[in-house]
């Protein structure tokens, strides 16, 4: 078997993302034929560097959710004689069945740079967008009453929020996760105390919609509770006995550091916020008409300030993307093993000066991931100016 011409890399690499290419042709022609009554989304299309932000996210989405029908090789497989290959070499001895080249060849370790980079993207995209939701929801439920209802419940939380951001954020992340850190069990700790907002938050939202409609309040509630607080058991205390819920020490950790380095950040953008929009007519009208507090903030302000929170939720899990990827080139990321971006380039600094292919892959995916993230909040804050 002969080694492959760039032209050939080239032609056989986007052919392996077919899966990818037909999800995101769907996705397109879909939307744009439903676009006027798709809100904000739909609006995106009249934005052009918003729709090429889209386009990449959603290639690395489709790329993460096809990844076993993309990769070429097991991630993690060392084939002997491979080791440090440039891109297009033919496999020495391939097994019966096998694909018979490294497409964009193999590392320190003899692993195939492609399929890591594709599995990597799975890694990257289970965790960023779940943690940053999980720090929106920390964030809102704070940012909301403080905002809100001021005086000192706000003095207090927007204190504990300045604290946490007077830390560099870099710094703060890297100490959260050392090994020193995880032995005291403060991240168990901050899981315990995160991960109770996102049932508390639905909770609250339900009783408030509904409180005059008490059967669909009571079957809405009781399912957010049975459910979360399921999940709760299993993601804080590994302790769902089906195992449904249940996340790796490591990943814990990452995902537990995440949440808390950004849940701050989305406090300070929500109180902000809430503070400018209480004081508009239709929140008055609201009192007036006897809302209560958090009727008023879940169901007149939340919506209203949905296009910032957007953009940033955007912005955020690029963000989010370099941490990780930060974190991995430090060797804290999820396992030493991992595919994930940041270990795959740390793998391959090493011997940049020889053999660039095995960093630069993973380098130019993340970055093109953390592009489009950027370019899709640029489209959305400029159709949500139009509002």
């Amino acid at each position: 078997m002969e080694d492959l011409s760039w032209g050939m890399i080239i032609v056989k690499g986007l052919g392996r993302f077919w899966p990818v290419w037909l999800a995101l042709a769907a996705t397109f022609l879909i939307s744009h034929r439903f676009r006027r009554r798709l809100g904000l989304y739909g609006k995106l299309f009249d934005s052009p560097v918003g729709m090429a932000g889209f386009a990449i996210v959603m290639f690395w989405v489709f790329t993460a959710f096809f990844a076993d029908m993309i990769i070429t090789h097991d991630p993690l497989s060392q084939l002997s004689g491979m080791k440090n290959k440039l891109p297009g070499t033919a496999l020495t001895n391939p097994a019966e069945g096998a694909y018979p080249w490294y497409l964009f060849g193999g590392d320190h370790l003899a692993r195939d740079v492609f399929s890591r980079m594709v599995m990597g993207a799975r890694r990257v995209l289970q965790i960023a967008p779940a943690a940053t939701l999980f720090a929106f929801m920390v964030g809102i439920s704070l940012g909301l009453p403080a905002g809100y209802f001021g005086g000192k419940l706000d003095t207090l939380l927007s204190f504990v929020a300045n604290l946490v951001l007077a830390f560099p954020v870099i710094l703060l992340f890297y100490l959260l996760v050392t090994p020193e850190m995880v032995q005291t069990g403060i991240p168990i700790y901050l899981a315990a105390f995160l991960f109770i907002f996102p049932i508390l938050f639905l909770t609250v939202l339900w009783n408030s919609r509904y409180f005059m409609v008490p059967a669909r309040r009571n079957l809405y509630v009781g399912v957010t509770l049975v459910i979360g607080l399921w999940a709760y058991s299993g993601l804080a205390f590994n302790a769902d006995p089906t195992g449904i819920w249940s996340m790796d020490p490591n990943l814990l950790n990452v995902f537990v550091s995440v949440v808390f380095v950004n849940s701050p950040g989305v406090f300070r953008i929500v109180r902000g916020m809430v503070m400018d929009i209480k004081a508009r007519d239709y929140v008055a009208a609201g009192q007036t008409r006897g809302e209560g507090p958090w009727y008023i903030m879940l169901w007149e302000i939340l919506p209203n300030a949905r296009g910032p929170l957007i953009v940033d939720f955007c912005l955020r899990i690029g963000y989010t993307t370099i941490l990780l990827g930060t974190l991995g080139f430090f060797g804290l990321g999820v396992s030493p093993e991992s595919p994930d971006w940041g270990s795959t380039i740390d793998d391959g600094r090493r011997l940049l000066n020889i053999f660039p292919h095995p960093a630069l892959v993973p380098a130019l995916a993340l970055m093109s991931l953390v592009l489009g993230l950027n370019l899709l909040a640029d489209g959305l804050r400029e159709e949500s100016l139009k509002d």
